[in-house]
């Protein structure tokens, strides 16, 4: 967060005990009264038609009750990669206009496709956090450049790095949904658990997803959240559990 010094409408003197000081400008910011928690969900390949609250065959009980207390949209625009959709849910903008015509492993050096969302280009958790919200990102990001996926490379395209408090989840497209290849916030964590005891990814970003919330809940029960939950169990390799 930045601070603006210039606002500052305390008094300094020679004296300290004739100055006064003024916290505002470098107080955090706060949210707006009765504020809504947002839960950003991003199922990845699952073709809508599919949903049996859009009239398909697949139950999604979940995702019906969520539907029957919110608003469906049938007018709307995407691609079908996971890079170039997920900037222009996190920016408002079209992909190309971001750096992301490509997934972040086949991008290239121009500016519609580098892989990188320019700092300049606001993201929705940046605009969030400066308005008094919790930021969480929870399960596939796949926005950082593939050359910048390793402990070694800068970080400043990782999710901490753009407006993210807390990460718990995969960098890249893809990872085994039974074996998952894990970040935490900044570092790299084995599953909490093996398929033999029940573990399965989805279940772990649900579970992780909560965490986070009550972790801020418990210190400031008023404050409110932005949580953008993104399962990997319908993109390859298609681990499934039978449930």
């Amino acid at each position: 967060m930045a601070t603006d010094a210039t606002q500052f409408n305390g008094k300094i003197e020679l004296d300290i005990r004739d100055s006064e000081p003024d916290w505002g400008p470098f107080a955090a910011p706060t949210a707006p009264e009765n504020a809504p928690n947002v839960l950003y969900l991003v199922w990845d390949d699952t073709g809508i038609a599919t949903w049996d609250c859009f009239g398909g065959l697949v139950e999604m009980p979940a995702m019906t009750r969520i539907a029957e207390r919110g608003v469906r949209l049938s007018q709307f625009h995407t691609t079908a990669l996971c890079s170039p959709t997920r900037a222009s849910l996190l920016t408002g903008r079209n992909a190309t206009t971001v750096g992301m015509a490509m997934i972040e492993e086949f991008t290239e050096g121009f500016p519609n496709s580098n892989g990188r969302i320019p700092f300049e280009t606001a993201l929705l958790p940046e605009v969030l956090a400066e308005h008094g919200y919790n930021t969480y990102c929870v399960g596939k990001w796949h926005l950082t450049p593939l050359e910048e996926s390793n402990l070694a490379a800068t970080k400043r395209h990782w999710p901490t790095s753009r407006g993210f408090e807390r990460f718990y989840g995969f960098l890249g497209g893809e990872t085994d949904q039974w074996y998952p290849d894990l970040v935490y916030d900044n570092h790299p964590v084995s599953p909490p658990g093996t398929p033999e005891d029940g573990y399965h990814l989805s279940k772990d970003i649900a579970d992780k997803t909560i965490e986070f919330i009550r972790d801020a809940k418990v210190i400031a029960p008023d404050k409110p959240w932005f949580s953008y939950v993104c399962p990997g169990a319908g993109h390859a390799p298609h681990h499934v559990f039978k449930e």
